[in-house]
């Protein structure tokens, strides 16, 4: 197991319950993130929440990131406060940005809500356009763009805005094989960029969401009862199956995924 530590709690979810009327959506949704430190690394947390298609991970996602109130329960960050809306970088299934405006347009207007970028935002911008290639899109149009280019461009967008929280909903939907891998790799790229930077990847992809994540949270219904939980954590550490690039070829890494297809 790679040497670590885990610290401070980061997020915390506790006791969250959703239901509309007499319909229970999600029930005792408990799990916390906390701070990972490696010896020489500089590493932030990748996590997963993982869950069939209509289980209620839209409105996990949306609680998460402050855009929907849960009938009870709270999410705390680190500084003991109540998540609320723009807590977070959130980026959705359709990666937005704004259509009239070009790409470098909308990145400025994410870095200026920044103040620690103040007087550097264009330097800042062509440094992130560089690293996720996307130098030659600038000047271009959000409907110009590949799914691919919208997704990075929706994603430096986020973290121009200074978020330690990256959220993101089926951050892996509809891309090809070949644009998958490039983007697990940016966004372990962007996990790096600082100790406390933590990703939560909402998904139903169990097996590039385990390639990806130091832990994973299973949601499912359990046996007689109304709304999804959590049904199991897998510390991916603890497995030795957490920052490794060529965890997919390793016996442990089929046999995770085919425990969390079991828990679905």
């Amino acid at each position: 197991m790679t040497a670590h530590i885990k610290t401070d709690t980061l997020l915390k979810a506790e006791n969250i319950h959703l239901s509309y009327g007499e319909n229970v959506i999600l029930r005792d949704i408990n799990f916390c993130i906390r701070d990972i430190i490696r010896p020489g690394i500089k590493q932030g947390q990748v996590v997963s929440l993982i869950g069939r298609s209509g289980i209620g991970k839209t409105q996990l996602f949306r609680i998460l990131a402050g855009l929907q109130k849960p009938t009870s329960g709270t999410v705390e960050l680190k500084n003991k406060e109540t998540v609320k809306a723009g807590d977070m970088g959130v980026i959705f299934q359709n990666y937005y940005l704004f259509e009239w405006r070009t790409v470098y347009q909308s990145l400025l207007l994410a870095a200026k809500q920044n103040a620690a970028l103040k007087g550097t935002e264009k330097e800042t911008i062509d440094q992130y356009a560089d690293q996720f290639n996307l130098k030659e899109e600038l000047k271009k149009y959000p409907q110009q763009l590949s799914g691919g280019q919208r997704q990075r461009a929706s994603i430096i967008q986020q973290l121009l805005k200074g978020s330690d929280f990256l959220l993101l909903d089926e951050p892996f939907s509809g891309l090809d094989v070949c644009v998958i891998d490039k983007v697990t790799t940016l966004l372990l790229q962007v996990s790096l960029s600082d100790e406390l930077k933590t990703l939560i990847i909402v998904s139903h992809d169990i097996a590039t969401s385990v390639a990806i994540s130091d832990t994973v949270w299973i949601l499912g219904n359990e046996t007689g009862k109304d709304g999804a939980t959590i049904k199991k954590e897998i510390d991916l550490i603890e497995r030795d199956l957490a920052w490794r690039t060529d965890i997919k070829k390793d016996k442990a890494f089929n046999e995770t995924v085919e425990e969390i297809k079991d828990c679905l």
